[in-house]
């Protein structure tokens, strides 16, 4: 969930960043001038090599067949915001029925957990589902919040501290799709995961397996509590995720303007319609742009044509059952635990115990 850095590092700021190199040799446009960036000395931050990671895939998207790029970059601090709205719309059922689950199955869950863990949140946004686990928590050692939206978690961060003085907070800016590393824990002390929200589902098969092995790398000796959206009646899919208010079609543009900020590309963001629906042999929600007519987009000089009904593919939302859940569980290393679900079983939440 990331902000808008406005410089390059020296090394690329002499000739066309790298993602504008890639596009010249895929298309054979001399490189321009640069917009918005400026020479400096020191080394890119990490939101300089985020935008350049957004440069990049955006490029390799755009040069796809099919186009397809991942939703990771709806997070920017406006993407992050509306993100937010999304999750108090009437029609979007995961977020207040995981709240439920997380709030009626508190004590037990803080009982798998244990005292003085320091808790790890994959993907933290406004840290709203992690204080009911703190509530629960009140000898949690730490809370470590991982989010690719730097201003907005820098934000939430600062709020969580001020309520909670006594809890130490190390916010951190990254990619958790990706390999990384954790700040360094304390002797003795046991690390939580916690990834609500059925983020999870955003991941193909194979990405994830791969994130929960490596989660379970992170988190020797401790656990994962995993929220997960189950599979249900397609009709009350298709409603969440095409709200009357048109507020997920708003987060699914945004995506474009991020493009046209960050980085001096063209779209003309209403000529793309949002498209949401559920894909029954893939048990996925797929979210799309699709063209409103033939039109052609530049970044840097750079075009690329759409075709009426053309789309460029922005999410899948893949839903799970409490089996196949499992069973990705262990592939990947984890232990199998105690699973909660509301009486309607739209959502569930797990425990996985990972391994010392």
């Amino acid at each position: 969930m990331s902000a808008h850095p406005a410089q390059q590092a020296a090394s690329l700021s002499r000739s066309a960043p790298a993602w504008r190199r890639q596009a010249t040799a895929l298309h054979g446009v001399p490189p321009q001038a640069e917009p918005h960036l400026h020479e400096v000395s020191s080394a890119p931050s990490a939101e300089q090599l985020a935008r350049q990671a957004f440069a990049r895939d955006l490029v390799q998207a755009l040069d796809g067949q099919p186009r397809r790029i991942s939703p990771k970059y709806f997070y920017d601090a406006a993407g992050s915001q509306l993100f937010d709205r999304i999750c108090e719309l009437p029609e979007y059922y995961p977020t207040r029925t995981e709240l439920a689950i997380l709030s009626q199955r508190a004590g037990e869950i803080a009982r798998h957990i244990g005292p003085d863990a320091e808790i790890v949140e994959f993907g933290a946004g406004s840290l709203h589902k992690v204080r009911l686990l703190l509530d629960a928590l009140p000898r949690a050692h730490g809370y470590v919040p991982i989010d690719i939206s730097g201003e907005h978690l820098a934000q939430a961060a600062q709020r969580l501290r001020a309520e909670r003085p006594g809890l130490a907070v190390r916010p951190v800016v990254a990619d958790y799709s990706q390999p990384m590393r954790l700040p360094e824990a304390a002797p003795g002390v046991r690390r939580v995961g916690f990834f609500p929200g059925s983020t999870l589902g955003n991941f193909d098969p194979a990405e994830a397996q791969a994130f929960l092995s490596r989660a379970a790398q992170l988190l020797r000796g401790g656990g994962l509590l995993l929220g997960v959206d189950l599979v249900k009646d397609p009709a009350v899919l298709h409603a969440a995720y095409n709200d009357s208010q048109r507020v997920t079609a708003a987060f699914n543009r945004n995506l474009l303007l991020r493009a046209n900020a960050e980085l001096g590309a063209d779209f003309d963001v209403d000529a793309f319609a949002h498209s949401a629906f559920y894909n029954a042999p893939l048990a996925r929600i797929e979210m799309h742009l699709q063209s409103l007519r033939a039109q052609t987009v530049h970044i840097g000089g750079v075009g690329w044509r759409f075709e009426e009904g053309e789309t460029l593919h922005t999410e899948n939302s893949h839903k799970f059952s409490v089996e196949g859940l499992r069973a990705l569980a262990l592939r990947a290393g984890f232990g199998i635990g105690p699973v909660w679900t509301d009486p309607e079983r739209l959502f569930s939440v797990h425990w996985l115990p990972a391994a010392q």
